[in-house]
């Protein structure tokens, strides 16, 4: 009986030092019995080795008991951060590892979906399919006489109409457009495949904790409303246009949803990713620190609008309207800035104000990333955090140049799609860095 309490004694006062250990995500504790600070790994030596190899630990003195008690709490202080940013403590670290790449993994499908969608609106192919069937549309015509009909179908529609209007539209014409609309399409359930697929796997395997079990379930939410936008939108292309002479194109609002939707779930996506994958780094508790931990979402949300209102010019071709910068046509302020009644229509339909909005947005943008890159230079920031934002500043230079350019070479489709893509990039290391400065675990 006085063995039971003394050992009861002794893992009570080792218990102290490694609750503050398991707090703050240390690898040291201090001994109960000599009072030194050793490493974990060698404080929780199991006692049957310590006989054996006769190695010098500080559980040598405890008894068996004891050490299997501090064995059992060293796994939980080992597991505690992970706890906290939705690890489960009974997930082995190569699962978690694992699940971690699968969730980057699907951010990179989210941001091939982006890029391949960039390229469709711009190559003018997004309304060549005319319907949407989840399983029919997985498979392209096969023979000419299927090819001949669905292009018959195509010809009914307002954008045929108009293109067939301005210049011949062939076959072959019609082939492409299709593939690249298809291609989109495919990638798409590729993406939902990516992700449904290893999830089921993985919570069959128990390697998703309980408080990832409903980041997945919106996961899964987001990734099915983005399909179902997608061809919201594409509808609101083959509607007939009110005047004779308006070009068919999808609706700018839908459009911007579209892209903010898949904005949205590449972010979470990638935080997920990142909190799987790297470990919370301590940062002193300063205000500098806090202060710059609230301005790093202030940044990330500054870039994600900048996106969105980019969605708005891609949607009205606003960026044709005024192919110079600084000015438009030699003015600041354009004559046509607030031409349509009611004024606020102007913001989302006016192509001229969407335009200035978005290249006074973008201004903005790269001057606030510069002064926040220049308040983090002299901060006390670990040495990825200082990498992410090193990389958010250059970034946000080439993002600014290749919007200036894009603009002033009347928007090709390569540079228009690198310019799209590089927003993306911009938000990734803004999503990257206010990681870097999150708060640890209680």
């Amino acid at each position: 009986m006085f063995s039971m309490l003394f050992a009861r004694q002794q893992l009570v006062r080792a218990l102290q030092p490694l609750s503050s250990a398991t707090r703050h995500g240390l690898r040291h504790v201090t001994c109960p019995n000599c009072q030194k600070v050793v490493p974990l790994a060698r404080a929780f030596t199991p006692f049957s080795q310590v006989l054996k190899t006769g190695a010098k630990t500080h559980t040598g003195k405890w008894s068996p008991s004891v050490v299997r008690s501090l064995q059992s709490l060293r796994q939980s202080a080992t597991h505690a951060v992970e706890s906290k940013a939705g690890v489960a403590k009974t997930i082995p670290l190569y699962g978690q590892k694992i699940v971690g790449g699968w969730l980057i993994g699907c951010s990179a499908m989210v941001f091939g979906a982006v890029i391949l969608g960039g390229v469709t609106r711009l190559t003018e192919s997004g309304l060549s399919m005319v319907d949407w069937k989840l399983l029919k549309d997985m498979k392209p015509p096969q023979t000419e006489a299927e090819w001949e009909a669905e292009f018959e179908r195509y010809k009914t529609f307002p954008e045929y109409k108009y293109q067939a209007s301005q210049k011949e539209v062939t076959l072959a014409d019609f082939k492409f457009i299709y593939y690249m609309e298809w291609g989109h399409r495919m990638w798409g359930r590729g993406v939902g495949l990516a992700f449904i697929l290893p999830a089921l796997y993985f919570l069959r395997k128990g390697w998703i904790s309980k408080a990832l079990k409903p980041r997945l379930a919106v996961f899964a939410g987001l990734l099915g409303f983005q399909g179902f936008l997608g061809w919201y939108m594409v509808k609101s292309g083959l509607q007939e246009q009110p005047g004779p002479n308006d070009i068919p194109r999808v609706s700018q609002y839908r459009l911007a949803s579209h892209l903010g939707s898949a904005f949205l779930l590449y972010t979470l996506f990638l935080w997920q990713g990142l909190s799987h994958l790297t470990r919370p780094q301590a940062l002193p508790s300063t205000k500098q620190i806090s202060m710059l931990r609230g301005m790093s979402h202030g940044v990330m949300t500054l870039v994600f609008v900048t996106a969105l209102s980019g969605a708005f010019v891609a949607g009205l071709d606003a960026g044709l309207v005024y192919n110079s910068w600084p000015k438009m046509a030699d003015k600041w302020v354009p004559d046509d800035l607030v031409a349509f009644d009611p004024k606020w229509k102007n913001v989302f339909e006016n192509p001229t104000t969407v335009q200035f909005s978005h290249r006074h947005l973008a201004e903005s943008t790269v001057l606030v990333i510069a002064g926040f890159w220049w308040m983090c230079r002299k901060a006390p920031i670990p040495r990825r955090a200082r990498l992410a934002v090193n990389c958010m500043m250059g970034m946000a230079i080439l993002q600014a140049t290749l919007g200036i350019t894009t603009l002033l070479t009347y928007v090709p489709v390569h540079l228009a799609a690198t310019h799209q893509s590089g927003s993306l990039v911009l938000l990734s290391f803004a999503v990257w860095f206010a990681h870097e400065l999150r708060r640890l675990p209680k």
